[in-house]
């Protein structure tokens, strides 16, 4: 992200959390101590003070440092690809996840794959993607996916969620810097993110968060770039995360009251930064996630010159179904043309 002519903090992308998916057990995390938030917005020509400790800005200035990928046992095998039980760095810790690799010498262009909410309490490695990870592998692509901080062998999230899970994010943009530096097979020039729901939401806060970290980015049913429509939908109305609403508001304030915290942690805020081509996939007849949000986030992604493609399936709902593999060809076609 380039943080000239920014300011704002926090990253409720973790509110993604919950989104998406179905309602999310609380933390039960302590307070962290609150830290200032502005009353007001500033103004965009003014450069950025020391940004919100949780917020976009702030990861953005943050290092990263990927590196150690280590293949565990085969997990799965098909005559074109095999799949490996993987590990690697993210800063301090430790974070799992699944490998695609397609068989021959390579290199192959690359994908790194950010899932969906699931509860962590029964999530298990590899959950979530399952199929994409499968169509990139029988398409000639190495597919890590993210197993996320707090995940099946991942080391526990520090935060406890009060990070709005930005750290999910930190953790994807080192699954990106640890796949380039592994020995196997890979491309590191022809690199792309692809989310789903929630992790839409995650491979937004990437793309503002390190521009150029990849060449082209895909999300499908993706949540909205609006901290505030996710808060709205998937934390305060929810009866089992009253909780969690109330330590929110407690520490960031409400979205009326301090709307640069909020404005701070929702990706549209920094669109302009994007360098990277985007292709959203939704269907009409989404319940989790409406259409509306990502036609919005087309609209505004368009508004600040990112080269966008928005397509849309007439009566799929959130999982994609009968639509999945007319997706995963204009993702394979989109790719091609980007990754070349």
């Amino acid at each position: 992200m380039r943080l000239l002519g920014r300011t704002v903090p926090v990253v409720l992308l973790a509110l993604l959390g919950a989104a998406c998916s179905g309602p999310e057990e609380p933390a039960g995390a302590p307070t962290p101590p609150a830290a200032s938030s502005p009353t007001t917005p500033a103004s965009p020509s003014v450069p950025a003070a020391v940004p919100h400790p949780v917020s976009l800005p702030a990861l953005a200035r943050k290092t990263f440092d990927g590196r150690g990928l280590r293949l565990g046992e085969e997990v799965a095998r098909t005559p074109r690809h095999r799949q490996y039980a993987v590990t690697w760095r993210s800063g301090d810790l430790t974070v799992s996840g699944r490998l695609a690799v397609p068989e021959g010498p390579g290199p192959f262009p690359a994908v790194v794959l950010a899932h969906g909410y699931i509860d962590p309490a029964v999530y298990v490695n590899g959950q979530g993607m399952t199929r994409e990870r499968a169509w990139f592998g029988e398409h000639g692509y190495v597919a890590l996916h993210v197993d996320y901080r707090g995940h099946a062998g991942s080391d526990p999230d520090p935060s406890d969620g009060l990070d709005m899970r930005l750290g999910y994010t930190e953790d994807v943009i080192n699954a990106v810097l640890a796949l380039r530096a592994w020995d196997g097979p890979i491309d590191d020039g022809r690199v792309a993110l692809v989310g789903r729901s929630m992790g839409g939401g995650v491979v937004y806060n990437a793309l503002v968060a390190q521009p150029g970290l990849v060449d082209a980015a895909v999300v499908f049913a993706p949540v909205s770039s609006d901290a505030v429509d996710n808060f709205e939908r998937w934390i305060r109305p929810n009866p089992g995360r009253r909780s969690v609403a109330r330590r929110i508001l407690r520490t960031y304030g409400e979205p009326s009251a301090q709307p640069a915290f909020w404005q701070g942690i929702s990706a549209r805020t920094y669109f302009a930064d994007i360098t990277e081509p985007v292709l959203i996939h939704h269907g009409t007849s989404d319940d989790s996630c409406p259409i509306r949000w990502s036609r919005t986030t087309a609209r505004l992604l368009e508004q600040a010159g990112v080269d966008v493609t928005l397509r849309t399936y007439p009566g799929e709902e959130h999982a994609f179904g009968p639509r999945f593999e007319l997706s995963m060809q204009r993702t394979g076609r989109f790719l091609a043309r980007h990754l070349s």
